[in-house]
C-alpha cells in the first residue's frame, strides 16, 4: 500500500467519508485477503494515522492525528501502468513541524505479503511520480518557481507495511541494488524504505497497544483456526475498552476485516454474517465463546482431505496389488500421505508401472532407508 502524505488545506470531515459495509457473497468469498485487508485498514483515517504514530517509529508522525489525513489517490491512479488496488496516497498535515505552511510529509506504505526484492525500484518509480506531480502543480499556481533557487521540492518518506512470514529479507537502499555503486556511490539515487514487519510484534505486544488497529493486527496473524484459541489470552474488558469511543463505521470496517478472514477459515457464511452483526452491536463476549465452532469447521475439513487421501492411496494399492505382493511399510507409508496431489502422482505412476521396485524408485526410493 502506498501512503503520501503532504500539507492538508481541506476538511478531513468533508475528504473522509466512510463507505456503507455490507456482506454481499462478493466481499465474503474475496480470495484477495491481504490486498483487501490492507486497503481496508489504510484507506481508513482512524487506523491509518494509528499505524503512522504507533508502528513507524518516526518522530515528525508521532502526533499524526485522522483529521491530518486526506486520500488522494486518485490524482495517481492513471499514473500507474500496472494495477495497484492497495495501494493509497495520502496529504498529511504536519501541525508540529516548524515549516508547516511551506514543508510538506510525503509517506510511501506498501503493502506485501511476500518479499519484494525489487521494491526499492517500485518506490523510486513512486517517487518520481509523486514529485513530478508536485512540481507542475506547482508550476500551475506560480510559473518558473521550480527552477528559483528557493524551490524545496516535499521529502518522501517510504515505508512497507509487511505481514508475510518470517523476516523482511530484501535490500531496504536502493544504492545496493546498483551495479557499481560501491565506485559511482555519489552518482547513484540513494535512499532507503522503512520496513513494518507484523511478524515482529507478539499478541501481547499488540495488546498493550489498547487501539482499535491493534485488534484488525491480531486478525491480521491468524492463519488458521488453532490460532483463533490464542485469542484467549486478550485480557477480559480489552475488546470493550478499545471500542468504548469508536465510531460505529470503524466497527464496521472491523467486522468486515474479519469477515474476510473466516471466510478464508472455511466458515460458514450465514455464521459469518451472524459474527460482523454481533460486532456491529458491540457484543464482544462472544467474539470468543464460538472458538470451538471455528475449530469444528478446522475439523470438517481435514477429516474430507482425509477422506479424500484415503480413497487415493487405496487406488495406489490396489494398482500395485497388480504386481505383487505390497510389504507392510509400503502400505503404511502411502496409507500415511495427506498430500492429494503427490497421491494423483503415485496413482499414475502405479498404473504404468511394469514392477512395484519400479514404483519405489520413482516415487518413495528411501521406503527402505
Amino acid at each position: 500500500m502506498t501512503e503520501i502524505t503532504q500539507k492538508n488545506n481541506g476538511s478531513s470531515t468533508d475528504m473522509q467519508k466512510e463507505q456503507n459495509i455490507n456482506f454481499s457473497d462478493a466481499q465474503i468469498t474475496n480470495k484477495n485477503v491481504k490486498d483487501s485487508g490492507a486497503k481496508l485498514i489504510f484507506g481508513n483515517p482512524i487506523l491509518c494515522a494509528q499505524f503512522l504514530r504507533g508502528y513507524t517509529n518516526i518522530e515528525l508522525l508521532k502526533d499524526v492525528q485522522p483529521e491530518d489525513i486526506t486520500d488522494i489517490s486518485e490524482r495517481f491512479i492513471s499514473m500507474w501502468h500496472e494495477e495497484r488496488d492497495s495501494d493509497s496516497i495520502k496529504e498529511i498535515h504536519l501541525k508540529d513541524c516548524p515549516e508547516s505552511e511551506s514543508i510538506f510529509l510525503i509517506t510511501l506504505i506498501e503493502h506485501q505479503s511476500k518479499v519484494d526484492h525489487d521494491m526499492s525500484f517500485r518506490i523510486l518509480r513512486y517517487i518520481v511520480l509523486i514529485l513530478t506531480d508536485y512540481a507542475q502543480r506547482m508550476e500551475k499556481q506560480h510559473s518558473g518557481i521550480t527552477s528559483s533557487k528557493g524551490f524545496q521540492y516535499p521529502p518522501i518518506i517510504p515505508i512497507v507495511f509487511y505481514d508475510g512470514p518470517g523476516n523482511w529479507t530484501a535490500s531496504t537502499n536502493f544504492h545496493n541494488r546498483t551495479a557499481l555503486s560501491d565506485i559511482l556511490g555519489k552518482y547513484i539515487p540513494c535512499f532507503e524504505y522503512c520496513v513494518v514487519p507484523l511478524s515482529q510484534y507478539s499478541n501481547q505486544d499488540l495488546i498493550a497497544k489498547k487501539d482499535e488497529l491493534s485488534l484488525v493486527m491480531l486478525i491480521d496473524k491468524l492463519r488458521s483456526a488453532a490460532d483463533f484459541r490464542q485469542l484467549q489470552e486478550v485480557p477480559d474488558g480489552y475488546l470493550e475498552e478499545i471500542s468504548r469511543n469508536s465510531p460505529d463505521s470503524l466497527l464496521q470496517l472491523i467486522a468486515k476485516i474479519i469477515s474476510v478472514l473466516l471466510h478464508r477459515l472455511n466458515v460458514p457464511k450465514e455464521e459469518i454474517v451472524a459474527f460482523a452483526d454481533q460486532i456491529e452491536r458491540r457484543d464482544f463476549a462472544m467474539l470468543f465463546e464460538n472458538f470451538e465452532a471455528y475449530d469444528v469447521q478446522e475439523a470438517r475439513r481435514i477429516s474430507k482431505n482425509e477422506g479424500i487421501c484415503l480413497g487415493k492411496a487405496q487406488i495406489v494399492l490396489s494398482f500395485l496389488a497388480d504386481l505383487g505382493d505390497v510389504t507392510e511399510p509400503l502400505k503404511e507409508r502411502i496409507l500415511s500421505e495427506k498430500d492429494p496431489e503427490l497421491l494423483t502422482v503415485w496413482s499414475k505412476v502405479a498404473a504404468k508401472a511394469a514392477s512395484i521396485d519400479e514404483f519405489i524408485s520413482q516415487c518413495i526410493p528411501n521406503i527402505n532407508e
